[in-house]
């Protein structure tokens, strides 16, 4: 919904022009409402530490957003942002930690990296001729499998110098939200004040138009796509800040929620709308939605629903608005940047009384007597965290524990945001399955500052004190899972690996243990490793490939059960005949498979009791309790002959 002032009717006053004023910028309307809302429903919510949160979980989605703002207005469109994020902090954290480039010169190298991919991307569509959305999506995946060819798939540990960019001054005030606001002053200026700003809102306008009045529009797409490129490039070195490491998969499908903050402040994907404090606006709407969502513990699953139907709702608004009859000013006059600094003002003024009114609803109120655990699970779209989560239920109601649980979706930065929202709110005790151990460490540092208790559970963290560690053994499942293939074709043979999802630390140390068993059997030759990303359609069609090229596979090693049934798919009636398969996990699907004989065994870690020990050491800890450093749970190879026992 436009943040811009619009032009209305004279002589409208009182009520009625505090209501058209608030109609007429709808999408400060929908935030003032947001935190009027969220207010009301959470006592955590209005909290200096959690405003804070919500201004720097805002941060990378508005850089990023400003941006894309620049190539919206000009009726362009950008999928490549997020790729050119991840591959921008990678180059830097390459170059600067594994080839001892001075970090000037790293950071220089990666707001090149930015700027070389933004000015590809114009070259295509400028000269080319290519769509922007053809020209761009090609750029998304080459800039991430860029990332993942430098980054060898791991995450890059980001240089102590370049880190803190993600700390806070005086202890107290973000540094990403002081980047954010920067690089929004500059998007303003950009827009408001240059040369270039006019050129794209003529080029978004009427481009034919702008052509025949002299405009080299050829050259300004250039500009224009290299100025997303930079801001890009910005983006994914903040984001990395905040991680302490370069992610080769950080930023996927952030693309989608900068067009999304752009948009709902009100530009137009036509072209020739929209302004910096608009984007801005828009993506402090996506970070409050998801900040109070993660606080009132609504389901992972229906917070992507509400934010799908908040941002449809936005737009829609917004267009019946503007068919009403209201004018966008998009470029700044005078007047009309006083009269938005007024509304802002006003704004402000309204949010904070209401907000000052609905805090009393929670002054008095006390506070529960029952336990409060988070539980940060790094993806809710695969069995055995599905399990992990049932057994953490199943224990928190018998020890009479109110647990939250939020579904990180194998983003890394998406589980800090999570993080950073347990630590500002009133729980007790947090229990992290991090999507990296790398990038989990300055999350559970700030836990530790907050005095909350940390239980790592499937996987540990790196860096920063936890409790306690309750999980299986991954590369010693490795291990088994190699002995138990070289075992089965009699210590020779021809097999391929499906590995987990690059950057991941569940992939990695899996890998590690294939590698470390089949050493002890040198007549086993691996034939090809390709990952799969724990998904089984993905291993499927992987597997699907791999035939074409090696027929004569004798056995197939997956990371996880998803990938073996994908492979158990794809070899049709080989599977458990003349092609053994063994995944790992042990989720339901899996051991009925090695039931039926189509897989031959799986590792299984028993994921439910994974969550169960883990929410008890939890609050043990909350209560003082002395509990192990390390709690192992044991994984056991499941076969036909013993799969009904261990059901």
């Amino acid at each position: 919904m436009a943040t811009d002032t619009l032009k209305g009717k004279p002589g409208t006053s009182g009520a009625a022009g505090l209501r058209k004023l608030l109609l007429d910028n709808g999408a400060l309307t929908a935030l003032i409402v947001l935190v009027i809302a969220l207010s009301a429903l959470s006592g955590d919510f209005l909290t200096t530490d959690n405003l804070l949160n919500i201004g720097v979980q805002a941060a990378v989605t508005a850089i990023l957003a400003f941006g894309v703002t620049f190539v919206i207005v000009a009726a362009g469109i950008d999928l490549s942002v997020g790729s050119v994020a991840a591959l921008s902090a990678t180059v830097l954290a390459w170059s600067a930690t594994q080839h001892g480039v001075p970090v000037v010169l790293a950071v220089v190298l990666a707001v090149a990296t930015g700027i070389v991919a933004g000015l590809v991307n114009g070259f295509l569509i400028a000269y080319g001729k290519l769509p922007p959305f053809i020209a761009t999506l090609a750029m998304l995946s080459v800039g991430r499998g860029l990332a993942l060819v430098i980054s060898d798939g791991s995450p890059i540990p980001f240089p102590d110098s370049v880190s803190h960019l993600g700390d806070t001054l005086g202890g107290w005030l973000p540094v990403p939200v002081l980047v954010m606001v920067v690089m929004g002053l500059v998007a303003a200026v950009i827009l408001g004040r240059t040369y270039i700003g006019r050129a794209m809102y003529a080029i978004g306008g009427n481009e034919e138009a702008a052509r025949l009045s002299g405009l080299r529009v050829k050259k300004q797409k250039l500009v224009i796509y290299a100025l997303s490129g930079l801001f890009a490039a910005a983006a994914g070195i903040v984001l990395a800040s905040r991680l302490s490491s370069a992610q080769p998969q950080a930023a996927d499908g952030y693309e989608l929620d900068a067009i999304a903050a752009v948009v709902i402040g009100g530009a137009s994907l036509a072209g020739g709308t929209g302004k910096a404090s608009g984007t801005l606006i828009g993506a402090l709407i996506l970070a409050v939605l998801r900040n109070g969502l993660n606080l009132l513990s609504v389901s992972a699953f229906w917070q992507q629903v509400v934010i799908g139907v908040v941002i449809a709702l936005a737009v829609l608004l917004d267009t019946l608005r503007r068919k009403a009859g209201a004018t966008p000013v998009t470029s700044g006059g005078g007047g009309g940047k006083g009269k938005q600094a007024a509304t802002y003002g006003l704004a402000a003024v309204v949010t904070v009384a209401i907000v000052g009114a609905t805090s009393f609803l929670h002054g008095g109120s006390s506070a529960s007597d029952k336990p409060k655990v988070g539980l940060s699970l790094s993806t809710l779209n695969n069995p055995f965290f599905v399990q992990i989560r049932a057994g953490a239920q199943a224990e928190a109601k018998r020890l009479g524990v109110d647990l939250t649980v939020t579904d990180a979706q194998n983003d890394a930065s998406q589980q800090a945001n999570q993080m950073q929202n347990f630590t500002s709110s009133s729980l007790d005790a947090i229990v992290l399955n991090p999507v990296d151990s790398a990038a989990a460490s300055n999350s559970v540092a700030a836990a530790n500052k907050a005095g909350m208790p940390v239980v790592a559970v499937d996987r540990g963290v790196e860096k920063g004190k936890v409790a306690t560690l309750v999980a299986s053994d991954n590369v010693a499942g490795g291990v088994l899972s190699a002995r138990t293939m070289a075992e089965k074709l009699g210590g020779k043979g021809k097999i391929v690996i499906l590995q987990g999802q690059a950057g991941t630390s569940a992939a990695r140390e899996r890998a590690e243990g294939f590698a470390k068993g089949l050493k002890e059997f040198p007549g086993i030759k691996v034939l090809a490793q390709q990952p799969a990303d724990f998904d089984r359609t993905k291993g499927l069609d992987v597997m699907s490939n791999l035939l074409q090229a090696h027929p004569d596979v004798q056995g197939v090693i997956a990371a996880n059960d998803e990938m073996a049934l994908g492979a158990v798919k794809a070899l049709g009636s080989k599977a458990g005949k003349s092609v053994p398969v063994i995944g790992f996990d042990g989720e339901a699907d899996g051991i009925k498979a090695v039931e039926a004989g189509t897989m031959y065994a799986s590792v299984a870690q028993q994921p439910r009791e994974l969550g169960e020990i883990a929410v008890r050491n939890a609050v043990n800890a909350v209560q003082g309790k002395k509990i192990n450093p390390a709690v192992k749970v044991p994984v056991k190879v499941v076969t036909s002959k013993n799969a009904a026992d261990f059901n």
